[in-house]
């Protein structure tokens, strides 16, 4: 397990409740903490087997490019952009700031922070997996009948892993 870190990412945008705030604009600093596995990377010195911090970067700057009202609503979007390019994320936190708020006094900045851990345990087996939940999920890509979906859903009490689900899955057509 290894974090990836890419802090200080600043960006002029146009954010904030009030709408003079979204026509004004103002700095912003993004800071993004994923933690991976990436023994492979290493092992082998391949870019593809980790996770690339300009892809971090650029999913934050198309984030930062949306005006939105709430800070809240940014840091969950750019965690949810990474989540959704990248299957091996197994925590992520992403802190926005915004640089002297107006709130009427000095203040040097605000911010928010957004974290999801993905580790789970099967609740068959209680084997460690990753779950999403949500559409980006491996489970989505098994086709799995609706009414056996409800079946598992009322026996156990959580995520199933990719074994065991596998065993309700359709096969595959060729």
């Amino acid at each position: 397990m290894g974090l990836i870190a890419v802090e200080g990412m600043r960006f002029y945008a146009y954010h904030g409740f009030y709408d003079e705030e979204q026509k004004i604009g103002q700095e912003y600093v993004v800071d993004a903490y994923v933690d991976t596995d990436f023994k492979k990377a290493a092992k082998g010195d391949d870019l593809f087997k980790t996770i690339n911090y300009e892809t971090i970067y650029l999913s934050a700057k198309i984030e930062m490019g949306k005006p939105t009202r709430l800070l809240e609503t940014l840091a969950s979007r750019i965690a949810n952009s990474l989540k959704n390019k990248f299957s091996n994320i197994k925590e992520i936190r992403v802190r926005v700031a915004k640089l002297n708020p107006p709130l009427g006094g000095e203040v040097a900045r605000t911010f928010v922070e957004f974290y999801q851990d993905h580790r789970k345990k099967c609740a068959k087996t209680g084997d460690k997996m990753l779950c999403y939940k949500d559409d980006n999920c491996w489970c989505k890509q098994l086709r799995v009948n609706e009414e056996t979906l409800k079946m598992l859903d009322d026996k156990y009490d959580g995520c199933l892993s990719p074994d065991v689900l596998a065993l309700y899955a359709a096969p595959e057509l060729s």
